[in-house]
């Protein structure tokens, strides 16, 4: 079974400054040399290892929706700038536009299982060609 997780997007203003972060972040690992996949450190290593790496993602929490996720390809220990062990997660770079979705705020990430994650915006008719502004007030109101 797969199984994703959820995580607020600290600072975030929409799903463009993420990937251009992501970008950029990623365009610097490759240029030290390294993988060219995105990572996100935190301090617990998730327990479902198995099923996230069953087609996991990430969805990321942008200004109190669900607004995208990346899709999770492995899983690694390493340490922090202060020695102790944390979960390197590693992602493809390119965040994937989803069904804005209401979320409201929590510490670190939780899991999410698949029927309650959102759809890709690409599987929802017109939703891929709407601003994200647009998305966001159809969230707001209701009718999306």
């Amino acid at each position: 079974m797969t199984v994703h997780l959820q995580k607020l997007s600290v600072g975030t203003e929409s799903i463009e400054t993420l990937t251009q972060w992501q970008l950029s972040v990623v365009a610097r690992k490759v240029k030290a040399g390294k993988e060219p996949y995105h990572e996100h450190v935190t301090r617990m290593f998730p327990k479902q290892k198995e099923a996230l790496l069953n087609g996991g993602s990430i969805y990321w929490v942008i200004k109190g929706l669900i607004q995208c996720r990346n899709t999770i390809i492995g899983l690694e220990e390493v340490r922090r700038q202060d020695g102790k062990k944390a979960c390197a997660i590693l992602m493809e770079p390119c965040p994937i536009p989803v069904i804005p979705t209401p979320k409201r705020p929590f510490q670190g990430w939780r899991y999410l299982l698949p029927d309650a994650a959102p759809a890709d915006l690409t599987d929802a008719v017109g939703g891929a060609d709407l601003p994200a502004d647009l998305r966001t007030k159809l969230v707001e109101i209701g009718a999306w």
